[in-house]
C-alpha cells in the first residue's frame, strides 16, 4: 500500500487531495479547485473603456517594483481556475477509482474527466453530487459575465499568462497565481456541456451502501457531518479495511452526524484533514485505540461533545451583529458558502428579526438558489435527527419554505432581475455568491455599500480578507470574519480606507 498527498488543501473550500495505491488499484480522493486564487483577478470594472485603457497602459508601463498592493495590481482578465497541480504529474489513465467526499471536492472533476486517457470510476453520495452540480453550474453562470465583458480567449492563451507579464506581478500575487514553484496556472472555466459529461460518469451512493469495484474492492460512504452529503470512506479489500477520514464534524445542526461507529474495526485509519480534530482537544486521546472497550469510551466522549451548540452560538453572534447593522440603517452582505450553514443562518436571522420587531427584507440572489432551496427540503435521509423529526411532525425540514411563503425571504436569480429591482428596499440582508468577492452579485453590492460604515460584510476566516476587499477600497463597512470549526473564534476587521 502507498498513500500520496497531492495537495494539503486549505480548509472547507479547498479540501485535501490524495492518491491511495491499494490491492493494485489507484484510488484518488477528491478533485477540488483552489478558488481562493480567484482573488488575484480584478472584479468586473464598471467602465469598459476605462478598463481597456488601463489594461493597455499597464502592459506598457508596468515595472517590477515591490510596493504595497493596490487594486491596479490585480489581473484585469477572465479568471482561470486552479486545479490540483500535482495531479497533472500523474498519468490519469492509471487512476482506477475517484472518491469524492463533499460538493467542494468535486468542482475540479470537469477538468479531470476531459483529460486524455481518463476512464476511472467516480463515486459520490447522491446529495453531494446534486449540490456540487448546482455549484458548478452557478460558477459557470457567474464566469459568463467575464466572458461577455472581455470576449473569447485568444487561441494562444490569455495575454496575462505570458511569462513576461507574470514576472511583473507583485510577488504576493505571483505566488497565489503560480504556486510555490511557479508552475500552477490552472485553466479556463468549463462549460455546461463539460459539467453534464462529468456528471454522466458519476455513480451515486447512499450512506452505508456498498459498491463493488472490479470484484476486489468494496467501497462504502458514511457521514462526516461536515455538510449535507459530505462523507468519509471505507475501502475493504483482501488485505483488510481502510477508513479515509476527510473534514468532519462530530455533531451538526443540519447534516447527519459523523458516523464514528463505521470506522470501528478498521485496520487502518487515514486522516486527510486534521483541522477538524481541533475540537477534540478536551477528549481523552487514549481512547483512540484498537481496543474494543476503548472504542466504547471514545463513542461516549464524542457523544457528550456537542459541536452543534457551539455552532449555534456562532450563528447567534452573526445574527446579533446583522441586527445591530440594520438597526443603524446599514445593510448586511453574507456571501453564500457552506450550504448547511447558509440554511441555518436564514432561520436564525428570521427569528432574531421577529424578536426585534424588525421588518427588513431578506434577499437571496443566486442563479441556482430556487432549485437548491427546493432540493434541500426533500432530502431528510441526509440530515441530522432533529431535522428528520420535523418530517414526522409535518413541518418543513428547513424554515425557509415557510419564510418564502410569508414573503419574509425573497429569492431572485440575478442582481439585475426586473422583479428584484421592483421589490428592492434598503436596509436589507442579502445572501449571494461568491465568497471570493470576485464573482457574482457580491461585486455589485459591495460597490454599493463599501462606503457605508453601518453596513456589514460577513466572511469566513479561510478568506484572505485584506486581499478580498482590495478592489473595493476605500472601504468603511464593517467586516466580520468567523469560523464554523469548533474552537475557532470570530473577529471584526477594520481596514485602512486609503
Amino acid at each position: 500500500m502507498k498513500f500520496t498527498c497531492l495537495c494539503q488543501g486549505g480548509g472547507f473550500n479547498f479540501p485535501p487531495c490524495h492518491i491511495l495505491n491499494v490491492s493494485g488499484f489507484h484510488v484518488l480522493f477528491d478533485c477540488p479547485l483552489d478558488l481562493s486564487a480567484l482573488t488575484v483577478f480584478s472584479p468586473l470594472p464598471n467602465d469598459f473603456y476605462k478598463a481597456i485603457c488601463k489594461e493597455n497602459s499597464d502592459s506598457q508601463n508596468r515595472q517590477k517594483v515591490e510596493k504595497p498592493l493596490d487594486a491596479n495590481d490585480l489581473i484585469f482578465a477572465e479568471p482561470w481556475y486552479k486545479t490540483v497541480n500535482n495531479l497533472h504529474l500523474w498519468n490519469v489513465s492509471f487512476i482506477d477509482v475517484v472518491l469524492i467526499s463533499s460538493p467542494m471536492g468535486m468542482l475540479g472533476l470537469p477538468f479531470l474527466t476531459r483529460m486524455e486517457g481518463f476512464s476511472a470510476k467516480i463515486y459520490i453520495t447522491e446529495a453531494a453530487a446534486r449540490i456540487g452540480q448546482l455549484m458548478m453550474e452557478e460558477l459557470i453562470c457567474m464566469n459568463m459575465e467575464y466572458r461577455q465583458f472581455y470576449g473569447a480567449e485568444e487561441s494562444s492563451g490569455p495575454q496575462w499568462m505570458k511569462w513576461e507579464e507574470l514576472e511583473l506581478l507583485p510577488s504576493a500575487l505571483r505566488k497565489i497565481a503560480l504556486g510555490e514553484d511557479g508552475s500552477e496556472l490552472g485553466g479556463g472555466c468549463p462549460c455546461i456541456a463539460h459539467v453534464k459529461d462529468c456528471i454522466s460518469k458519476v455513480q451515486t451512493l447512499r450512506f452505508g451502501e456498498e459498491a463493488c469495484y472490479n470484484g476486489i474492492l468494496i467501497i462504502k460512504a458514511f457521514s462526516s457531518g461536515l455538510d449535507i452529503g459530505a462523507c468519509n470512506w471505507i475501502i475493504s479489500g483482501a488485505k483488510g479495511n481502510i477508513a479515509y477520514i476527510s473534514g468532519s464534524n462530530f455533531a451538526s445542526g443540519h447534516a447527519m452526524d459523523f458516523d464514528y461507529r463505521a470506522i470501528q474495526g478498521s485496520d487502518l485509519i487515514l486522516y486527510s484533514d486534521l483541522s477538524s480534530l481541533d475540537s477534540t482537544e478536551d477528549i481523552d486521546q487514549s481512547s483512540f485505540s484498537d481496543d474494543n472497550n476503548n472504542w466504547e469510551e471514545l463513542m461516549n466522549s464524542l457523544s457528550n461533545y456537542d459541536e452543534s451548540v457551539e455552532e449555534m452560538e456562532k450563528l447567534a453572534f452573526i445574527c446579533s451583529c446583522a441586527i445591530d447593522s440594520v438597526k443603524a440603517g446599514g445593510s448586511v452582505l453574507i456571501p453564500i458558502n457552506r450550504v448547511g450553514v447558509f440554511l441555518q443562518l436564514l432561520e436564525q436571522i428570521a427569528i432574531f428579526m421577529e424578536c426585534s420587531s424588525l421588518k427588513i427584507p431578506i434577499y437571496i440572489i443566486s442563479s441556482v438558489a430556487e432549485e437548491l432551496l427546493a432540493y434541500t427540503n426533500t432530502i431528510p435521509e441526509w440530515l441530522c435527527k432533529q431535522r428528520q423529526e420535523k418530517l414526522f411532525s409535518g413541518d418543513p425540514l428547513f424554515a425557509h419554505v415557510k419564510l418564502i411563503k410569508e414573503k419574509k425571504i425573497h429569492v431572485f436569480p440575478a442582481v439585475h432581475s426586473p422583479k428584484l429591482l421592483m421589490n428592492w428596499q434598503e436596509p436589507c440582508i442579502v445572501f449571494s455568491p461568491h465568497w471570493s468577492l470576485r464573482l457574482g452579485p457580491t461585486i455589485h453590492l459591495l460597490r454599493r455599500w463599501s462606503g457605508d460604515h453601518n453596513s456589514l460584510l460577513v466572511l469566513e476566516n479561510e478568506v484572505d480578507a485584506e486581499l478580498a476587499v482590495l478592489p473595493f477600497k476605500p472601504i468603511s463597512m464593517k467586516v466580520l470574519q468567523c469560523s464554523f470549526l469548533s474552537g475557532k473564534k470570530y473577529s471584526f476587521r477594520k481596514f485602512n480606507p486609503y
